[in-house]
């Protein structure tokens, strides 16, 4: 059976979030911006006073009454914007999260090593998520696998602080340790 499809991949015309120039459909406005006398003038003489400064005239405000529009360089505005947004995305932190996992029969050995491994995520400044997971019926063990995640707590203190204490989920038990921060 043959299935009819329709062009979907249409391509998509980018709609400006403001109205500039001639797409303001107000009679007057509020006029503000660098080198002009603010106040209220009908959208034609505003639209000349832009265009003798060679700017557009751009709605900042369409609902209040009468729409305030400003005289400045569209695409410089959207620039700085663009700028302005890509500055802050850098500097917002990502958090990793690091897993480790336990039995709830970890050896001694193998309980250093991976103690060791968590002590280096969270001095590189990665959250940590250490789990013990109980296979089949190991489950009668919950007690020794909170023991053991307790035990790394501990011993991680100095590196980070517990943000949720173990809790049973499933057949997990889930503990988070955020990074101390650095002075």
């Amino acid at each position: 059976m043959r299935r009819n499809r329709r062009n979907n991949n249409r391509r998509v015309v980018k709609e400006d979030q403001h109205k500039i120039n001639s797409k303001i459909r107000a009679e007057e406005v509020r006029l503000v911006g660098d080198n002009v006398e603010i106040g209220v003038y009908p959208t034609r003489k505003a639209l000349a006073i832009a265009d003798e400064q060679g700017l557009d005239l751009v709605e900042i405000s369409p609902n209040a009454n009468p729409p305030v529009c400003k005289v400045m360089d569209y695409k410089k505005f959207l620039y700085e914007q663009k700028k302005r947004e890509k500055a802050l995305k850098a500097k917002a932190t990502k958090v990793v999260v690091k897993e480790i996992r336990f039995g709830p029969n970890t050896d001694d050995h193998d309980y250093e090593f991976k103690k060791k491994h968590a002590e280096k995520f969270l001095k590189d400044g990665a959250k940590l998520k250490a789990f013990v997971f109980f296979k089949g019926r190991s489950i009668v063990f919950k007690e020794q696998g909170q023991i053991l995640l307790l035990r790394l707590a501990q011993d991680l203190e100095e590196f980070g602080k517990v943000e949720q204490m173990p809790k049973l989920e499933g057949k997990r038990m889930i503990m988070f340790i955020a990074p101390k921060k650095a002075k």
